[in-house]
């Protein structure tokens, strides 16, 4: 498994990764299945520190037949102070998966098919970038939390694929975007469960919207042991635990063979 680069340069280095999403730039990365490529320009498998990082072993999304450990576990419940137990965040995983789609919604690699990813920062930076276009035109089109399109449909698009949140970020999508969950404690397991039939009435360190709008057949659960293995692989341990952005951009290398980055990067043109 590789990685190309086909506008710019990539990173100046591994640990620059968690600050580049702060800054404004804009960035295509592809990646390598096998020995086939079906992308334009590929990457040489002598990029080691690319390959290094990459471990296409760990899942991005929760199944209903994934197996987190009990010290991954361990280490997800101390992002933000867990009380549960591990008992109580697998029988919670089980009611989750009787009603959302026990399997997650993917594109499959092809050697005929380039899978294209737009992963969309809120940068106010994009204002005026005219990239609507160039966005809705990937396959996958990425936006996080309360990312806005009315009013700025020229420069951010106006398709949405992927939409990433968590309770206390959380907005209504249409009935063909997928609902990203990147979940930080059991009770954001319980608020999709709930917010998306009969309604969540829990209490959160932010207000919570009570019901959502969201197609529950394309519910998709980030893996706690992918937000572990960015966190100790990607950033060497660097923080408390990646930001969202940035663990959708490493989601988008796994899922994608050409990942566009726009807002919110530095340093490079697309």
């Amino acid at each position: 498994m590789t990685l190309k680069v086909k506008l710019g340069i990539f990173l100046l280095s591994v640990a620059s990764l968690s600050l580049l999403w702060r800054s404004d730039f804009t960035q295509r990365l592809q990646l390598r299945y096998n020995d086939t490529c079906p992308c334009e320009v590929c990457f040489s498998s002598h990029h080691t520190m690319l390959n290094h990082h990459l471990r296409r072993s760990v899942k991005p999304f929760l199944s209903a037949n994934t197996s987190v450990s009990e010290e991954t576990f361990q280490w997800w419940k101390r992002l933000q102070k867990e009380k549960h137990k591990f008992t109580y965040f697998k029988s919670t995983l089980d009611k989750l998966f009787k009603i959302i789609s026990p399997i997650p919604d993917l594109i499959k690699p092809s050697p005929d098919k380039c899978r294209t990813c737009a992963v969309v920062g809120n940068s106010v930076n994009l204002k005026g970038s005219h990239y609507g276009p160039l966005i809705d035109f990937q396959d996958i089109v990425i936006r996080m939390n309360y990312a806005k399109i009315k009013g700025y449909e020229e420069d951010v698009g106006t398709r949405t694929t992927h939409h990433v949140m968590y309770p206390e970020s959380a907005v209504d999508l249409d009935n063909s975007t997928h609902l990203v969950l990147f979940p930080f404690k059991v009770l954001d397991l319980q608020w999709v469960m709930k917010a998306i039939t009969m309604g969540f009435y829990g209490r959160s360190y932010a207000p919570i919207k009570t019901k959502i709008k969201a197609n529950k057949d394309l519910v998709m659960v980030l893996n706690p042991a992918f937000m572990r293995y960015v966190h100790e692989i990607w950033l060497k341990k660097k923080g408390n635990y990646p930001s969202t952005g940035f663990m959708a951009f490493i989601f988008a290398l796994h899922i994608c063979d050409e990942v566009c980055l726009l807002g919110n990067f530095q340093h490079v043109q697309c």
